[in-house]
């Protein structure tokens, strides 16, 4: 496996695949390098180098006891660029993942980046706060940590059913695709799952944000049942300097599976462009 190591010594475990401009790719919790497959496939076959890397905690990389933060994320993804010598990329981030290509960008800049994509991303402040009285109660958090630990084998199992839109009437479901999430989520190590929660619920990106005056695709479905697109993309497009927004009807927070292929269409359009 392809391993980077990080300032204190993690090991990160990462993908990168083809020849030609860089697409580099942060994954959603609790998930891993994995779900972006279907992406990574299509654009790697269309000219690109893909790069996607497990975060600290998830799926191969070293489940760290410390570290587990938006700060960390985000340097551990400079490290990485760092290490392959990355120049010109086009960072791609979905729900979590999104918040690290945000932090990436408003603590080391754009010198290494050219565009930005953030899908069901969770900026600009995800948990409500005196300062942020729109966001999301801290109770939905606390509820997402009680069942990670009380059962988080089955609680895996359950959030697919949202996170797919799967729970929905008429819905096609994909037994395979539950079973992959849960592997992923199986995968990463139940304490770097539990500090994530944290980390994408009470971050405030929203001076990151204004730092991000590269182009950026926002991606969203308006069923997201995860990030509710009023929390995320409808307030991103309005604090983004140069930000179009792309809303995908009755979608779900994992369009990356769902819809891959009006994703990939979307993403190899604003890479050309």
């Amino acid at each position: 496996m392809s391993m980077a190591t990080m300032k204190d010594g993690t090991k990160i475990y990462y993908k990168d695949w083809g020849t030609g401009p860089v697409v580099t790719f942060s994954h959603g919790w609790p998930l891993s390098a994995d779900a972006w497959d279907a992406q990574m496939l299509f654009l790697a076959d269309h000219g690109y180098r893909v790069i996607a890397h497990d975060r600290r905690g998830h799926g191969r990389s070293d489940q760290t006891w410390t570290g587990n933060d938006m700060n960390t994320y985000a340097d551990d993804l400079a490290t990485l660029l760092e290490t392959l010598d990355v120049r010109g990329a086009t960072m791609v981030g979905h729900s979590t993942g999104g918040g690290e290509v945000a932090r990436y960008i408003g603590h080391h800049g754009t010198h290494r980046v050219t565009k930005a994509v953030l899908i069901s991303a969770v900026p600009p402040y995800f948990a409500q706060s005196a300062s942020n009285p729109e966001g999301a109660p801290m109770s939905v958090f606390d509820g997402l940590r009680a069942s990670l630990v009380a059962d988080r084998a089955q609680f895996f199992k359950e959030l697919a059913m949202p996170f797919f839109g799967y729970n929905r009437p008429g819905a096609k479901v994909s037994q395979g695709q539950i079973e992959s999430f849960w592997r992923q989520g199986m995968t990463g190590s139940v304490k770097g799952e539990y500090d994530c929660i944290k980390a994408f619920s009470e971050t405030d990106f929203r001076e990151d944000l204004k730092k991000m005056t590269i182009p950026t695709l926002l991606i969203q479905g308006d069923d997201d049942q995860i990030v509710p697109i009023d929390l995320a993309s409808r307030r991103q497009v309005k604090a983004l300097p140069h930000a179009t927004l792309k809303e995908y009807a009755r979608a779900p927070h994992g369009l990356c599976v769902t819809h891959a292929d009006q994703v990939n269409t979307d993403l190899l359009a604003f890479l050309k462009s």
